[in-house]
């Protein structure tokens, strides 16, 4: 649903390849009450497009890849960090859960929170 509020679904169905970090259904549920139905308001399509396209990289990274970098640019132009600690990856501070789900486009890492772009 949030994708389609932000107009989305085309660019993310794009030739790409794109690297996705998808929160979780119980990702989104950790954010404050209404949050998100604050963020699927028309008025709002500018923040959830930002916060959208900060849970996205250009090109294909995989776990593999992950572990070696410290950060990485999204398609929003801002950087997230990369740590890794006790064998885990967190991207800023979600912990990927799921890695490398292949998609004709990208692959996607499965996260456990929502992150936000710094303002």
């Amino acid at each position: 649903a949030a994708v389609q509020a932000a107009g989305l679904v085309e660019t993310l169905k794009g030739e790409g390849p794109f690297t996705v970090f998808a929160p979780t259904d119980q990702a989104f549920a950790k954010l404050p009450a209404g949050t998100l139905d604050e963020l699927l308001k028309p008025e709002n399509k500018q923040k959830l497009t930002d916060i959208l396209t900060y849970h996205v990289v250009s090109g294909k990274v995989y776990a593999k890849d992950v572990v070696n970098l410290k950060e990485a640019t999204t398609v929003l132009g801002k950087n997230v960090t990369i740590k890794v600690m006790d064998g885990k990856v967190y991207i800023n501070d979600a912990q990927v859960i799921i890695t490398d789900i292949l998609c004709s486009n990208g692959v996607i890492h499965v996260i456990d929170t929502v992150i936000l772009p710094p303002q």
